[in-house]
């Protein structure tokens, strides 16, 4: 990916990992626009989910990172929007193929699982690995229904 505007969101358990990720991403030179949550009193993470993941629908951000407990319910939540892809990643391959042959454009990190370093590598191979296309793209297709 072309280094461009990048959504990040967490709910309480991702805290402090997205405020560490956020950072980091930064240095990269990417321009991070951070969804929250801000601190790390218990919320409910749709309420942050929602938001970014509309800014990919509505083309305002290229990729999507969510960071929780178990990555599970940012997951559910965000893959309940039509365009949005979004893929848990625990191993650097599985953040890879996620990009290479579904296309993802939302990566969902699990911050109890993972160390912070993990996260770091995962993001940093999700937002640079290309998608393959090829026959991998009528299933990317068949994903949608009306």
């Amino acid at each position: 990916m072309e280094k461009g505007t990048l959504a990040i969101g967490c709910d309480h358990a991702g805290f402090e990992y997205k405020e560490s990720l956020r950072f980091f991403l930064i240095k990269e030179n990417y321009a991070v626009k951070d969804f929250g949550t801000f601190s790390n009193d218990s919320v409910d993470y749709p309420d942050y989910v929602h938001p970014l993941a509309h800014s990919i629908e509505d083309g305002i951000s290229e990729f999507g990172i969510l960071i929780c407990g178990s990555a599970n319910g940012v997951a559910i939540t965000a893959n309940k929007h039509k365009y949005i892809r979004a893929a848990i990643a625990w191993q650097n391959e599985v953040a890879a193929l996620a990009r290479r042959h579904n296309n993802a454009n939302v990566l969902c990190l699990p911050a109890r699982f993972i160390t912070l370093e993990q996260a770091r590598q995962f993001a940093i191979t999700f937002l640079k690995t290309p998608f393959e296309g090829g026959r991998h793209t009528s299933r990317i297709k068949k994903i949608v229904t009306e």
